[in-house]
């Protein structure tokens, strides 16, 4: 198999910062923000409305935090425990909180939150260390792919390049496996379309960043109940179909750019979202 670097960090934090034009790149993130409503896209990508962070956004960004950094150490087979792994949370809570302007109601907010990200990211380790004393290789870590999108039916180069951070890639007795991980309030279903778009988008830049196939994907969820829940979610590679559904939306979604067409789209996905109570009341159409 090629070999797939792993990124420094730096270049992961300057990709996350990268111009938000939205000709400039696509994203599995701009499209599922897309599919679900084409205003809430425009509100973010092109109006620049970005909401302050909440809670659980933040929870979920220190949690992302502790586990690439104790995967990073894994690559690199420097030990890093379990408890190394929940004290990162704590060292780096305070500051992280100040740089993203999180504003918690109360000293016991935040307390609380702390620990959840502390039990999650325990009770996850603890269960991948117990399923396997040597623990996975990652092959990758928290990195930054780039590819041309040209259509594999029928070889046209669309001009817009697709771009995104994998959370981990691990070696695997049936290849290389694609791994996000996710933090949720309850467990959910595992239907593979709730993922599709973020399943598929990876796979298709891991093969043309490598030239070779993945072994399969997994979504890897860290559930917030009272006593934390971890889920694995495995997805076979993908097909040509997959394929052709991605770059399917992705059409529809650069028609949407070309037109300037970015209607609301009322629905379940209302209820959670930044702009429902503001912006969202203010558009007349």
């Amino acid at each position: 198999m090629n070999t797939l670097l792993l990124e420094d960090p730096a270049t992961v934090a300057a990709e996350e910062q990268r111009s938000s034009g939205v000709w400039d790149y696509v994203s599995p993130s701009r499209l599922n923000l897309w599919l679900r409503c084409p205003l809430a896209f425009k509100l973010k990508y092109i109006d620049g409305i970005v909401p302050p962070p909440t809670p659980s956004l933040f929870l979920g960004k220190r949690v992302h935090d502790a586990l690439e950094v104790f995967y990073r150490h894994r690559h690199l087979a420097v030990d890093f425990s379990v408890e190394a792994a929940a004290r990162r949370i704590t060292d780096s809570w305070d500051q992280a909180a100040e740089l993203e302007a999180m504003q918690f109601k109360s000293l016991d907010e935040c307390g609380k939150l702390k620990q959840q990200a502390i039990d999650l990211v325990t009770a996850y380790l603890q269960q991948v260390t117990a399923a396997n004393t040597a623990c996975e290789i990652p092959l990758a870590v928290e990195t930054s792919m780039e590819a041309p999108l040209i259509d594999l039916d029928t070889g046209e180069n669309l001009g817009i390049p697709l771009t995104g951070i994998v959370d981990l890639i691990a070696d695997d007795r049936d290849g290389p496996l694609i791994c996000d991980f996710k933090t949720a309030a309850k467990s959910a279903a595992p239907f593979e379309v709730t993922h599709e778009i973020q399943l598929s988008s990876y796979a298709y830049l891991f093969r043309e960043a490598t030239g070779d196939e993945e072994g399969g994907l997994e979504i890897r969820s860290l559930i917030k109940t009272k006593v934390p829940k971890i889920e694995f979610h495995r997805y076979r590679t993908r097909s040509e179909a997959h394929f052709r559904r991605l770059f399917a939306v992705i059409r529809a979604y650069l028609d949407d750019l070309d037109a300037n067409r970015f209607v609301f789209r009322p629905g379940f996905g209302c209820v959670m979202c930044d702009y429902r109570d503001g912006s969202c009341r203010d558009w007349d159409g």
